[in-house]
């Protein structure tokens, strides 16, 4: 069976799930050689740049915890996924999933990497909808919406919440 390229970005991220040996993404920015820096950004909330060979994530100083993590996922997946293209970025929106397939890559990876599957199965199963699973998960709805169209995909009957394709912008 050949995967298709969604197939490939979940299987990099387990595989990078297994080993780092945790879901918590300074954890994994520290496994993977990253360096966070908060920076006072006027609107955008984070940017992932190879500079001389060091990789970097800049993340809004004044975000939420929450929010914090998700992009801190989010840019991970751009180390993972597009570190060739990370030398070519400019501050400029990289989260409108509608016109940038690298960003919803980027936005799938991070929804594999955030949300355990096994705890978002228990809270379907509980009848919870999407923004009291977020809540409950410490997510975003968008976030959780991904990750159900992950887990719909290999034949189970999941209603995939309806999401924004720009929800980190």
């Amino acid at each position: 069976m050949r995967l298709n390229s969604n197939d490939k970005i979940i299987q990099k991220a387990n595989r990078l799930l297994c080993r780092a040996g945790s879901r918590e993404p300074r954890h994994i920015c520290q496994f993977l050689g990253i360096t966070v820096i908060e920076a006072p950004f006027k609107q955008q909330k984070g940017v992932y740049k190879v500079i001389e060979r060091n990789r970097y994530i800049f993340l809004k100083e004044d975000l939420n915890p929450v929010m914090k993590d998700i992009v801190l996922w989010h840019e991970i997946g751009h180390d993972q996924l597009h570190r060739k293209e990370a030398t070519q970025f400019q501050e400029f929106n990289l989260f409108d999933m509608t016109t940038n397939r690298m960003e919803y890559e980027a936005n799938l990876f991070a929804a594999q990497l955030a949300l355990d599957e096994e705890q978002l199965w228990e809270y379907i199963l509980q009848g919870m909808d999407d923004v009291s699973i977020a809540k409950a998960m410490y997510s975003d709805t968008n976030l959780v919406a991904l990750k159900v169209s992950i887990m719909s995909r290999p034949g189970y009957n999941l209603r995939v919440p309806e999401h924004r394709n720009d929800f980190l912008k």
